[in-house]
């Protein structure tokens, strides 16, 4: 275990405000042209949940349709996760950075013509390949071209994690109240931007044997750590509940899209600060695993409350517990990863672990996704879903009270577990 005292943690922190002054005034372009598009990949998620009930009313939607936009988006991911590695090792970082944002480019744009909902989820399958081959790479170009210390680099992959998050429901919402298929074509444009950019600017890929070689199969065999696994699972069920946040709550409020764009512009901003500054300072306090339980716990309690509002027809106190939610949601983001990477022992890569514990958390996702539409049919309450994200926290709570290395009580966090923690979004 890492005991922080106050000195220690009072040059942390001096270092960390001049890395991060350092790193806004002196990187160059190529650091900014990728720090950029990074910010429209992370509007991804944000973007659809304010036109949600747009898009219902638009296309005569069902919710089992609408909810598969996240199921599917995620679910690619997950999947993809798996690939991402081996194809930044095989075919190289700059190639596969802009196939994904080709591939988003495309998948935007074709959902601005998108005739019917069925058409949206395959462009949305699109999306999630793209944004997976992306994230894969973008930091990995930002700490490598970056003038500095790496925690500098990784403060502004982290500013534009929270910009993206923060944007992307504002963005949707603002172009949204003109038509649903705004705001797809508004991140086809910026993200068009930005592929020029980076196809033009980053430095070429290196040559393959200076390149870590990375095999498909890795990410699972990582598995086999026992405490990699165990928090992977606890992950996917705690994500199970996100997911029904951002699948379920825009249906749940049915709200417009300014209205719903607000509620998820504070969770975005939430989620951010959380994962940045409040992580940590918990983490210190009682250590990485005891604040994902306690998290955890908080969590519940905000599904508790949705679904008390959902319930009730108080479409303001669901808004209330997303925008709250946000704040568990990023502690978690950084902690269960911190607890997750304790695991390792030298002999994996840490992108390898951290693509093995991605795996089943995306999993999880998806599923849970997927589900809360026919879990609001089979029960006959559109409060189910609520219910059930309260068991899936309970299920994760229990799950991490398994975790028994020491390294996962440490009282420091590394500044990458925000980042690989963040990567779902």
């Amino acid at each position: 275990m890492t005991t922080v005292d106050s000195r220690a943690s009072s040059s942390t922190d001096a270092h960390e405000g001049q890395s991060f002054l350092q790193t806004f005034a002196h990187q160059p372009r190529t650091v900014w042209i990728t720090a950029f598009a990074a910010v429209v990949a992370f509007m991804g998620i944000g973007l659809v949940d304010p036109i949600l009930h747009s898009i219902a009313e638009a296309l005569d939607a069902p919710p089992n349709k609408l909810t598969l936009l996240f199921g599917v988006y995620v679910g690619v991911q997950c999947v993809a996760m798996l690939i991402t590695g081996w194809s930044a090792s095989r075919f190289g970082p700059k190639r596969t950075l802009v196939t994904g944002l080709t591939l988003i480019i495309l998948a935007a744009a074709l959902s601005v013509f998108a005739s019917d909902i069925d058409q949206l989820i395959i462009y949305r399958v699109l999306w999630g390949l793209g944004n997976a081959l992306f994230l894969a790479t973008a930091l990995a170009f930002i700490v490598s071209e970056a003038e500095g210390s790496h925690h500098g680099a990784i403060m502004l992959y982290e500013a534009a994690l929270g910009v993206g998050l923060a944007v992307g429901p504002l963005i949707g919402a603002l172009l949204g109240e003109w038509t649903w298929r705004a705001p797809f074509g508004g991140t086809a444009i910026l993200m068009l931007i930005g592929a020029i950019l980076c196809a033009a600017m980053l430095p070429k890929d290196g040559p393959a044997s200076s390149r870590t070689k990375v095999r498909l199969v890795d990410p699972i065999l990582a598995l086999r750590n026992r405490t990699l696994l165990i928090t992977s699972i606890g992950s996917a069920f705690y994500t199970g509940a996100l997911f029904t946040v951002i699948a379920w709550a825009p249906i749940a409020m049915g709200l417009r899209p300014i209205y719903a764009g607000l509620i998820f512009f504070g969770w975005g901003l939430l989620t951010a600060i959380a994962g940045v500054f409040i992580a940590p300072k918990l983490a210190r306090a009682v250590g990485q695993r005891g604040g994902v339980m306690i998290a955890i716990g908080t969590y519940a309690v905000a599904m508790i409350v949705a679904g008390i509002g959902t319930a009730e027809h108080q479409v303001w106190l669901i808004g209330v517990a997303v925008i709250l939610s946000g704040l568990p949601s990023g502690v978690l983001n950084t902690l269960f990863t911190g607890v997750a990477m304790s695991s390792g022992d030298g002999s994996t890569p840490r992108s390898v672990s951290s693509a093995g514990y991605s795996f089943p958390r995306w999993a999880g996702a998806a599923i849970a996704a997927v589900l809360v539409s026919y879990l609001a049919e089979w029960f006959g309450s559109v409060a189910a879903p609520w219910w059930f994200a309260t068991a899936y926290c309970i299920v994760a709570l229990i799950t991490v009270s398994f975790v028994r290395v020491a390294s996962a009580a440490d009282h420091h966090v590394d500044p990458q577990d925000a980042l690989v923690g963040a990567e779902e979004y």
